[in-house]
């Protein structure tokens, strides 16, 4: 199924869902961010990266549908381990430092008042 018809329907797929992105987040706007909430928008925009991603993988790359090995599956599937650990990685880095670098409530309100007393 290599034929334009496959090309033509990943394209209409692929157009559908890079427009739903922005039309969920209008909606959450036009609704004064009362609906879809955000962690359902956060949600939404997640599970709708994913279908792209698979939309363009079998449509336009046609993963899966070679007849030998699946070296280049499971390349693929190696680059997306990948990926989720240097990633994740650096979420959990960056939300460590900023654990580790903002001041809890305490300290920064005697270091307001220190501030406040030297004027």
């Amino acid at each position: 199924m290599t034929s334009a018809r496959s090309y033509i329907i990943g394209y209409i797929l692929s157009v559908i869902l890079t427009l739903l992105a922005p039309a969920l987040l209008w909606l959450h706007i036009y609704n004064h961010h009362r609906f879809p909430t955000h962690p359902e928008l956060y949600a939404a925009a997640v599970v709708l990266a994913v279908l792209q991603l698979v939309v363009q993988l079998v449509f336009f790359l046609h993963i899966g549908r070679e007849s030998g090995p699946r070296w280049r599956l499971m390349a693929l599937f190696f680059a997306i381990v990948i990926v989720f650990i240097v990633a994740g990685g650096a979420l959990w880095i960056m939300q460590d430092l900023n654990g580790r670098m903002m001041p809890d409530q305490a300290q920064m309100l005697q270091y307001m008042s220190e501030q406040d007393g030297g004027i």
